[in-house]
Parts: structure tokens; sequence; C-alpha cells
């Protein structure tokens, strides 16, 4: 059975071209840290590798850490669009683990050479304060996020009615989803920094991000995800 759960509005022509901007700041910023290290960059060398002017820089982010949060928010992104995917009748724990497949495994959600990239970004995060905040605030906000989405499937999923557009766009989240999606987020969060800080591991191993995943929710295999 196909998804039911409904899918965030368009964005405005303006807001993508904001979003593909900030985008492009971001992927520029990523090469220059990963080339020539956080600290050796400053942001008009990120400006500049972006063929936009400083000022410009500034209008879209307050510090060159902050640059490269639009790359960190993609990926968080790509997971809980993946559990708003899963098959409706899914469980929980069934929708998580489609998440977590569907993202997380080399050459389906990102290819094996991003996942290079990702582990050097979370390496520096790792690394400095002020990007681990970044990093940070990126997953708490994945994580409300992912909690609306597994409210709007429990919704969806009731026996009584087939839910209104109104009554999906007030969804609001209870508490044992929001506990639920701070769990969930949590597993998969430090399964993907356990991968990118172990070494030179390989993406697609059975050490791999997504394996490391799949692992931690099964330790949560009893975690009393249906509760209401």
């Amino acid at each position: 059975m196909s998804s039911t759960t409904p899918t965030p509005p368009q964005a405005s022509l303006t807001e993508r071209r904001k979003a593909e901007t900030r985008m492009e700041i971001a992927r520029a910023a990523a090469g220059l840290f990963v080339r020539h290290g956080l600290r050796a960059t400053r942001a008009e060398d990120i400006a500049q590798a972006a063929g936009i002017a400083p000022r410009t820089f500034y209008r879209y982010f307050a510090t060159k850490e902050e640059a490269v949060a639009p790359l960190y928010a993609a990926g968080a992104q790509r997971w809980v669009e993946a559990v708003r995917a899963a098959p409706a009748d899914d469980s929980v724990p069934q929708a998580l683990e489609h998440g977590v497949r569907h993202t997380l495994t080399p050459g389906v959600g990102v290819s094996a050479s991003s996942w290079e990239w990702v582990r050097t970004l979370l390496r520096l995060a790792e690394a400095n304060p002020s990007l681990r905040r970044v990093w940070a605030e990126v997953c708490q906000a994945s994580e409300r996020t992912l909690g609306e989405v597994l409210a709007a499937r429990r919704l969806t999923a009731g026996p009584a009615r087939t839910p209104t557009t109104t009554d999906l766009d007030n969804v609001a989240t209870p508490s044992d989803l929001r506990f639920a999606a701070a769990v969930a987020s949590a597993a998969v969060r430090a399964a993907v920094e356990s991968w990118a800080t172990a070494g030179d591991v390989p993406a697609d191993g059975p050490e791999g991000p997504a394996e490391l995943a799949l692992r931690n929710l099964g330790v949560l295999r009893d975690f009393p995800w249906e509760s209401r």
C-alpha cells in the first residue's frame, strides 16, 4: 500500500531560488573546508568560491560554520521524507527502517562518493564546537519534523475515517510521538556519527551508517512505539 501521509506544500519560485543559492554557498563552503580545513577558510573565501559578494554571503549566513547547514539539513530531510513515504500500513519501526534503507544506503539516498563528504563534515563537527552546534541544531529541527510525520502517519492509519487536509495540516505531535521521534533520531544520528569517526570504514559495509542505524533500531525493538 502506498503512503497517504501528506507532503509539505511546494515552495514558491522565490523560495526555491533562495534555497538553491543557499545550497550553492553550502557546497562551496564544504569544498573549502574539505580541502583547506575550517580554520583556514574565511567567509570571504566561501563567497568568492560561490561567485557572490561577501555582503550576499552574510544575507544568507551569519558565520562561515552556518554555511554548511543546508548540506547537513538535506541529509536529515531525506531521512524524514523517506519515513513519510513509507507504506501507510507500515508500523512505526517499519517506517523508520524504510527511511534508513532509502537514505543511508550508498547509491540509494546518497552516492558513495558523497558519503566521503558526509564523513569529513561530521569529523569537522566533532572537532569544532561552532560547527558541532550547527549540526546539533539541524538534528533538533529534523527530530521535530519526524515527530510531525509520525503524528500524521498515526492519523492517516486511524480506522474511523479518512482525515481531511485540514486535519493533516493541524495535526499536533503527542508527547509519546515526540519521545519516539527523539529516540529514533538519536539512534540514527549515533550510527552516522559513529561511522564517520571510526576511521576509513566503507559506507556500504556491515559497519556502514545504514547497517549501524538498523542495528540501533533493532536494539529498540521492544520500545513502545505505538503507545497512545
